[in-house]
């Protein structure tokens, strides 16, 4: 019996290795279970007969048969790699749970791609709140202003703007109430940068080294605060050099809580033990966040209800496409410069954020993204 686990790595590698489209890729997983094709590992291994029976259509048969065979092979080269450290290191490695590079946690983070064209980007609706689609559009946004990042540093930087975001709505309707840790002190000394309007106090990552880190001339990340001492791993005042390392956005609230204050030590790649927002808890917020309009009530006919698997795929799914958007509008405003770029960029999510509820009844309220409306930012002309 195939579990739910191997049902949404099938429809992963279907729908984003072998670029199947997802509504595709679910009606096929009976078919493929009575086959006994439910892994990329059994895909490779079969010949096209059977995957053609299945799909129908030869282009895509070829299509998941390649995919399957270069995925397996891929694998089949780490493992090797894998194989050929010391029993030490591999023991190390999994005793703490982390990965064994900066380069394979950066792979880890990876999120959903897409080559949906337009006109399928402008037919999808997704159901959603307000917060996780704020964490898309800074996540994206980072990738033009901050390109030299990395995605940990991009998906933790973009934490921090939903952070910061939902604590000043949540001062504004009373849900919360008391001084911030900002205007407690516990961010003086530390650094910030500004994303989407909301300035970030940000934590330098010494000696974090990724694989495929790329420096940009002129670069221009505005940094402001005080000059902080080194062993507080922290950025200094004044503009940014052209190795500049990678940055973690601090958890103020975190680091109140642990009564401070930020000492140098060993830390994990990963920032585990730091007051910072994770981008491990980012990515996985992204991940769940997406889902399918629901349909229209009937109870004379209910809908079939989906699996936890299927509909963890159709969320993936879904990411992809809004990221894809995303990606569509900020490279058709590549004219403009990363300051003038962060300024819109507000603006640009309020036109599209789902409608609930004024006040507290709509706290956390969910509603439909149109990605139409998001393909509308694109620069005219």
């Amino acid at each position: 019996m195939t579990t739910k686990s191997e049902i949404q790595a099938l429809l992963r590698f279907l729908s984003q290795d072998a670029r199947i489209p997802l509504p595709t890729a679910i009606s096929k997983v009976k078919e493929l279970q009575s086959a006994n094709l439910t892994s990329s590992d059994s895909l490779a291994k079969s010949s096209i007969t059977p995957i053609q029976a299945i799909f129908a259509d030869e282009r895509l048969a070829k299509q998941v048969l390649s995919a399957a065979k270069r995925v397996t092979k891929k694998r089949g080269r780490e493992v090797g790699e894998a194989s050929a450290e010391s029993p030490a290191k591999r023991k190390k490695i999994a005793s703490t749970g982390e990965a064994a590079t900066p380069a394979a946690i950066e792979d880890s983070l990876a999120l959903p791609e897409s080559n949906a064209d337009e006109e399928e980007l402008a037919k999808t609706v997704v159901y959603t709140n307000r917060a996780p689609l704020v964490l898309a559009f800074a996540t994206k946004l980072l990738e033009f202003t901050m390109p030299s990042q990395p995605l940990s540093s991009r998906l933790s930087l973009a934490q921090a703007v939903v952070s910061v975001n939902a604590r000043t709505k949540a001062l504004s309707l009373g849900i919360e109430k008391g001084i911030s840790a900002e205007d407690d002190g516990w961010g003086q000394g530390q650094p910030k940068i500004r994303v989407m309007g909301r300035d970030i106090r940000v934590m330098k990552r010494w000696g974090y080294e990724w694989k495929g880190k790329s420096e940009e001339e002129g670069e221009n990340l505005k940094l402001e605060g005080s000059d902080t001492v080194d062993s507080q791993k922290t950025l200094k005042q004044g503009g940014r050099s052209d190795d500049e390392p990678a940055l973690w956005g601090l958890d103020l609230e975190a680091l109140r809580s642990s009564k401070g204050p930020l000492v140098s030590g060993a830390q994990g790649a990963n920032g585990s033990g730091l007051p910072i927002y994770t981008a491990q808890s980012a990515r996985a917020y992204l991940l769940k966040s997406f889902a399918s309009v629901p349909p229209p009530t009937n109870e004379a006919s209910p809908p079939l209800r989906k699996s936890a698997a299927l509909l963890n795929a159709e969320k993936e799914h879904n990411l992809g496409l809004i990221l894809r958007a995303l990606d569509v509008v900020f490279r058709s405003w590549a004219l403009l410069n990363r300051e003038e770029l962060d300024k819109r960029t507000w603006s640009w999510y309020v036109a599209v954020r789902p409608e609930v509820e004024n006040g507290v009844a709509g706290w956390g309220g969910k509603g439909e993204v149109k990605l139409s409306q998001i393909l509308n930012l694109r620069r005219k002309g």
